[in-house]
């Protein structure tokens, strides 16, 4: 049996915390809320025998009971609710990216039904794949907005379930901010991939447009440049290093998870873009196959991931010396040496 997933949230914690301290009620829910879930720790519910495409839209009425009422399935017409569509068309784009580009069979490869919940909770500020399904807030609409409104950040939370069936990373110090990296990178693919954007056209944001307006950022982290998605008094700045010699050794957010997943973010960014074009047909690839190689230790560190992502190019362009050549050097960047 798999085991229980790790509890995975958009919004880090220490975000939370700082509006909290600062008496924004909304983060107080929503941390309570978070504490609950992760206490739960839930094991995966068992694939639904559909294959293909195949989604669940709930409702859960800002209530906490997940999954809600049942408010779109696969087929069915467009609702007259925003939040609802907007879950069902990212749960269909991430479906996409990983059915087309590497030939997975729903987040387990075994034909998973895709479930998310909307309007969970009261001003909750976070969304989160709790194992078995996503959970959406509506934001309080003073920091954040709609979590249903970014498709990079289903993409994200999705992805922490193709970890959860592959590499398992766990989620604390190193292996943890692989965890949270491994999200951006596919929850940025899942858009570009959507929107057919080639990878120096695309933004490198996760969560453009989930600030609300006010709040002095542009999302919640930058691929393209770790530190700079926000500075806001409420949020504080973006701690993101782009490189080792900046790496923040802390015991909060399960050990930086948030914080440091920045250096391998800024890895894939600069990959992505050295080898130009579409960046999930080859840098993707090379990602997708030292994610789910089953080579990759659950406790693998930046190096020990750095050296599977250069094994992954050399099995996959055994021809193609400068693609080997330019994940390297992609990692030298970032202070990180596959050896």
């Amino acid at each position: 049996m798999t085991a229980a997933a790790p509890f995975c949230t958009i919004v880090p914690p220490f975000v939370l915390d700082r509006l909290a301290e600062a008496g924004h009620e909304p983060a107080v829910h929503s941390l309570a809320l978070d504490a609950a879930h992760r206490a739960a720790r839930l094991s995966p519910a068992p694939p639904v025998a559909a294959p293909g495409l195949n989604r669940v839209v709930y409702d859960a009425g800002h209530g906490q009971r997940l999954p809600g009422r049942s408010v779109r399935t696969e087929g069915r017409a467009a609702s007259s609710d925003s939040s609802v569509n907007h879950a069902y068309d990212g749960l269909g784009a991430t479906f996409a990216l990983y059915a087309d580009v590497f030939g997975r069979h729903s987040i387990d490869d075994r034909d998973l039904r895709l479930d998310a919940s909307v309007h969970y909770g009261r001003d909750y500020d976070n969304a989160f794949w709790n194992g078995r399904q996503m959970v959406f807030g509506d934001g309080d609409n003073v920091v954040f907005g709609d979590f249903t409104a970014c498709v990079d950040v289903i993409g994200h939370e999705l992805t922490h379930g193709v970890t959860q069936f592959t590499a398992g990373l766990d989620y604390q110090d190193q292996p943890g901010a692989l965890n949270e990296s491994v999200s951006d990178v596919f929850g940025s693919l899942v858009k570009q991939y959507a929107l057919r954007q080639a990878a120096a056209d695309a933004d490198w944001l996760i969560g453009a447009g989930l600030l609300a307006p006010g709040v002095q950022g542009v999302a919640l982290r930058s691929m393209k440049a770790p530190g700079t998605a926000y500075d806001d008094p409420r949020l504080g700045k973006d701690p993101q290093p782009a490189h080792m010699r900046d790496y923040v050794d802390t015991s909060q957010d399960n050990g930086g998870v948030h914080i440091n997943s920045g250096i391998p973010n800024h890895a894939f960014y600069l990959l992505a873009t050295a080898l130009g074009g579409s960046a999930w047909e080859r840098a993707g690839r090379i990602w997708y196959d030292a994610l789910t190689g089953r080579t990759l230790p659950a406790d693998a560190d930046f190096t020990a991931f750095a050296r599977a992502t250069v094994a992954a190019a050399r099995a996959r362009y055994p021809d193609d010396r400068p693609v080997v050549d330019t994940v390297t050097a992609s990692w030298a960047q970032v202070g990180v040496s596959p050896g």
